[in-house]
């Protein structure tokens, strides 16, 4: 299996792992060093705070992707598979334009985070680095919209039934 293809199908799992093993270690150590030495430090809320965020934004993309965001399909069931697909074309491109308008003003708060120099107050570390989080999410949704819509656009051509995501309940 090329590098590629293990990107593309894994990208946002080993990323939510990564921020959510930082969150839950970091954490940890914080709650044993308030109990048992009555001291606890700024950086460490910090790194939770902005793994969570990341959590939230990277894991967002995941659900465009896999399709597990919240969504009412209670007419779906009673379309064929040529209407179904052009109803998720007609939302993947809604969310591609709110998406694409989301990356616009998010990248201008981080280009005024940059261009002031602003850093976070525990770890002395530039803003950048955790404002990024938006816009990374956003292009990773923009990525995985397209793909979507490149599916949705193959399964209305052809006729065959398209890709609705794995049911959490039937």
């Amino acid at each position: 299996m090329n590098l590629l293809h293990r990107l593309n199908r894994d990208a946002e799992r080993w990323a939510l792992l990564l921020f959510y093993v930082m969150l839950v270690l970091t954490m940890a150590v914080e709650v044993l060093r308030r109990e048992i030495f009555s001291y606890s430090s700024i950086w460490g809320e910090e790194i939770v705070r902005y793994s969570f965020i990341y959590l939230a934004w990277i894991g967002a993309a995941a659900a465009v992707k896999d399709r597990a965001h919240i969504r009412i399909d209670v007419i779906m069931h009673y379309l064929g598979p040529r209407p179904k697909a052009l109803l998720y074309i007609f939302g993947d491109l809604v969310m591609f334009g709110v998406a694409v308008i989301a990356l616009y003003w998010s990248w201008e708060t981080v280009y005024v985070s940059w261009k002031f120099g602003s850093v976070s107050h525990g770890l002395r570390v530039s803003m950048v680095w955790f404002l990024m989080a938006v816009p990374i999410g956003f292009a990773l949704m923009i990525l995985r919209l397209t793909q979507s819509f490149l599916h949705d656009l193959r399964s209305f051509r052809d006729g065959t039934p398209v890709y609705e995501g794995d049911k959490l309940f039937d």
